[in-house]
């Protein structure tokens, strides 16, 4: 039986796409897919959805294999083996400010989507916060006067210096990584193997 994956839709799944060919798969059915969110390939199986299920259907086994971005699994901290980094995703969470501002002298609103990280981040900094958490847009929280600063993941900075923002404490580099459900590891060596060892060699040689 082929190797399950679940790939993170959107941007992690064209740079993984891009990956994957560099190191010899055919992408083809994965590219012309359309708006299959299932799909089988020569060598996998391949799902697709949303980063946290992504570590959701690993977890489960319903996935073998899991990529997504570091971000999801410290923020949610499935139960899933973390194999290694992959050599793409990369990012940053940061904390970021209105431009010409300070964070006030009391305790700060800080709206992101990633609670988890923010009151870790702030608590090693022995400060307490408020977090605010929200789905959408959390450029527009200190804008609007929801918050007092935001916690997210950045790219190039390009959203934040848009909507007036700067970032004023960067907290972690994170990239991309692959993950694997912990009773196939053991059932389906043989199957995942060898897929394993490819993407481990091609993010080892990037």
């Amino acid at each position: 039986m082929k190797p399950t994956i679940a790939l993170t839709k959107g941007r992690l799944e064209k740079q993984f796409l891009e990956f994957f060919k560099s190191i010899g798969y055919d992408i083809e059915p994965l590219v012309q897919k359309g708006r299959k969110l299932r799909v089988d390939t020569a060598d996998c199986q391949f799902v697709f959805a949303k980063g946290v299920d992504v570590t959701t259907y690993v977890e489960h086994g319903i996935a073998d294999l899991g990529i997504v971005g570091e971000d999801v699994l410290t923020e949610f901290q499935p139960d899933v083996y973390n194999l290694f980094p992959l050599p793409f995703g990369n990012c940053r969470m940061a904390l970021a400010i209105e431009e010409g501002k300070q964070l006030p002298n009391r305790k700060r609103k800080i709206a992101s989507k990633y609670p988890a990280i923010t009151k870790e981040y702030f608590k090693q900094k022995g400060e307490s916060v408020d977090i605010v958490k929200l789905e959408g847009s959390v450029e527009l929280a200190p804008i609007l006067g929801l918050a007092d600063g935001i916690v997210d993941i950045v790219e190039t900075g390009t959203t934040l210096k848009e909507n007036g923002l700067i970032v004023k404490e960067e907290i972690h580099q994170y990239s991309a990584r692959c993950i694997a459900n912990r009773s196939s590891l053991k059932i389906k060596r043989d199957t995942l193997h060898p897929i394993i060892q490819s993407l481990q060699k091609g993010a080892v040689i990037k």
